[in-house]
């Protein structure tokens, strides 16, 4: 009933906040002083608004007082202080409205394993209001201001006011137990919201290159991440399949295949018919002509020329699927085409509000803050790329309902999206404090030479090419270590096929999505450091621990009921704590969208692992005999945590484990 009233406000409320928009969008664009009067809907509209922020975030708490932890879901331990602490904070400092909250992990052990640093911060604030006290005293405030909680088993105040948090061993144990017995849960979401990512995106007619690798791979991985997390996701790939381009491909089948409509044309190289139809549309005139009626009779609808477009974009979706298959991308193909009809609506809505201007026979639009305007009609009447993404994000936000938009293309697009965002705001389409529109760009592939990753001809790397090198690399290594002899055939190609896609995916996702990254096979493959390679040989390791002591799957499910999970040596204590801060990482990357994080999240499991593991006796054997004398069921349940937490986050980076490698 409650999570009913909260998503009838938030309807109400976003309804509200477009409406807000356009309206103060009118106003802007009244351009004579005099006819400036706000619409009589305006105030009201503000205070009704008003009257339902406050209402919902009322509703808000409430659901979160209604839903208290259910002991299945991971707990994010640093949210749970940052309340705690926030609830101090403002009790210790009243008179400061917004004081600053800084809960973080803490580097070394030694200082605890969390620290509160707002007190520097406050004492500055209070001093601007002129009131002069030490952050130590402001530490020393927010301590004794501390909640009853299950969490602090104590705190100290280090150096001017840092606040260090030692956490209740019995409450991390606790969690591991409640995470073996119900496996990687999310925390629960207060909203399901609706997200939708545009990525991948390659040209029909055209074959997938490196250049497409990366936005493949990281919006396939945010996918995988907003659905663990609970979100509603819409993948959508916004292919190139419209355009003048088209004529001369469509132009180029009849005079190759004429019988087209009938037959189905074997085109088996679409690049090569690409090019053929290129140069032919460069250098006869007669064919050009063609050209040209062909793209008005396809923009026409007309029947036969639908055909061989659909002909066409079915050869390239084929190619296109084999690199999906090859990496597990699953994506809705929705592409330029779909927005052809849409298009002519958004012009003639941002002409009614009179947001258009005329330049050279082109109708533009100015967006507040960019200095670049979108071309919305060219002068010959026709629609741009302009156009249809602001078709397409209007298309998302009224239609998909979407309450958060990513597009992850490569960063020389950022200020294309920048422009065509503030031109969706201008008209009041969205509100960016009710719905996330975000552009996540990534810079280019290198080669080792550190320049643009190229044949050695100087062509663009075929996708499909750089896939099927992967697996020949992925299978000499395999054998280098001597797999082939030991492996069965069939688990020899799967760990293959893991292999050269996992280190291919991680080798970009490891890397800040911002900068440039050199494509290397032999650093991918190298089992040291910070690879897939190497994590994936760590986690068959730590899979193995328990099957060679004779452990199976049903005595570990009821030692995680019965035992306790022991935290007393200092390194299973560092090993418990790095595996609750699985919450927190994905947190972290739904704020900011870098993935790297988690890579380097994982590689940091895995070494504190190794520490754990090569100081902690997990099984005792018999020096003479090698039988198992003793088994220590806590730390076999840390082993078992640790790759449960492995698991999912390879499920997320689209990385494939096999049991054996």
């Amino acid at each position: 009933m409650m999570g009913d009233c909260v998503t009838e406000y938030s309807v109400r409320l976003q309804e509200q906040e477009r409406e807000i928009q356009s309206l103060s969008a009118e106003i802007e664009c009244l351009k004579n002083p005099q006819k400036l009067n706000p619409s009589s809907r305006l105030d009201d509209l503000r205070e009704e608004n008003a009257r339902l922020r406050y209402r919902l975030n009322i509703l808000k708490r409430s659901l979160q007082e209604e839903t208290p932890y259910d002991g299945t879901s991971m707990i994010n331990i640093n949210q749970q202080l940052q309340e705690i602490f926030g609830a101090a904070i403002r009790a210790s400092c009243p008179e400061l409205d917004s004081p600053p909250l800084a809960v973080t992990p803490n580097q070394q052990a030694k200082f605890g394993d969390y620290q509160c640093n707002s007190a520097m911060a406050m004492a500055q604030m209070l001093k601007a209001k002129g009131m002069k006290v030490s952050p130590r005293e402001i530490a020393e405030k927010i301590v004794q201001n501390l909640p009853d909680n299950e969490l602090i088993q104590k705190t100290e105040i280090a150096g001017p006011g840092f606040i260090n948090i030692h956490l209740k061993k019995a409450f991390v144990s606790k969690l591991l137990s409640n995470l073996l017995v119900n496996g990687v849960q999310p925390p629960p979401l207060a909203f399901r919201k609706r997200v939708v990512v545009d990525f991948s995106s390659p040209n029909i007619a055209k074959e997938m290159h490196v250049g497409h690798l990366r936005s493949t791979i990281i919006g396939e991985s945010m996918c995988r991440l907003f659905e663990f997390l609970g979100y509603d996701v819409v993948r959508l790939n916004h292919v190139g399949d419209w355009g003048t381009q088209f004529g001369m491909l469509i132009a180029h089948l009849q005079d190759k295949f004429p019988n087209y409509l009938t037959v189905s044309p074997p085109i088996g190289d679409l690049q090569a018919f690409y090019k053929e139809s290129k140069k032919r549309f460069d250098e006869e005139e007669d064919f050009k002509k063609r050209a040209y009626q062909c793209v008005v009779r396809l923009q026409s609808k007309e029947a036969d020329f639908i055909k061989a477009w659909n002909l066409i974009c079915d050869v390239s979706r084929k190619e296109f699927q084999k690199v999906y298959d090859c990496l597990d991308v699953h994506i809705t193909e929705r592409g330029e085409s779909y927005y052809q009809d849409l298009m002519t609506a958004v012009v003639k809505e941002f002409e009614e509000k009179g947001l258009t201007q005329m330049d050279e026979g082109r109708k533009i639009v100015f967006a507040p803050g960019q200095s670049i305007p979108l071309t919305v009609v060219k002068s010959d009447g026709g629609y741009t790329y302009d156009t249809s993404d602001l078709a397409a994000i209007r298309q998302r936000i009224f239609d998909e309902k979407a309450d958060i938009i990513i597009y992850v293309t490569d960063s020389g697009q950022a200020t294309h999206f920048q422009v065509v965002f503030a031109a969706a705001r201008m008209i009041g389409w969205y509100d960016p404090q009710v719905t996330r529109v975000e552009h996540a760009g990534f810079g280019v592939v290198l080669g080792e030479d550190k320049k643009k990753f190229k044949t050695r001809s100087g062509d663009t790397v075929r996708l499909m090419d750089l896939l099927e090198e992967g697996l020949k690399r992925s299978m000499d290594k395999l054998k280098e270590k001597e797999r082939d002899k030991v492996l069965t055939p069939e688990e020899l190609t799967r760990a293959q096929r893991s292999v050269a896609f996992g280190c291919i995916k991680y080798a970009d996702l490891s890397h800040n999505r911002i900068n440039d990254y050199i494509f290397s096979f032999d650093k991918m493959l190298d089992d040291r450091g910070n690879t897939a390679a190497y994590l994936l040989y760590a986690f068959t390791r730590i899979r193995s621990i328990a099957r060679l002591a004779n452990i199976d799957e049903a005595t570990l499910r009821k030692a995680a009921q019965t035992t306790e999970v022991l935290l007393d040596h200092e390194k299973e204590w560092k090993l418990g704590k790095c595996i609750l801060r699985f919450p927190e990482i994905l947190q972290k990357i739904l704020d900011d969208l870098l993935l790297h994080t988690l890579c380097d999240y994982l590689y940091e499991l895995a070494t504190t692992f190794t520490e754990f593991y090569d100081s902690c006796y997990c099984v005792e054997k018999d020096r003479q005999t090698g039988e198992v004398v003793k088994v220590n069921m806590w730390r076999m349940l840390l082993c078992d945590a640790t790759a449960a937490i492995m698991a999912k986050g390879f499920d997320i980076l689209g990385i494939t484990p096999v049991q054996r490698m």
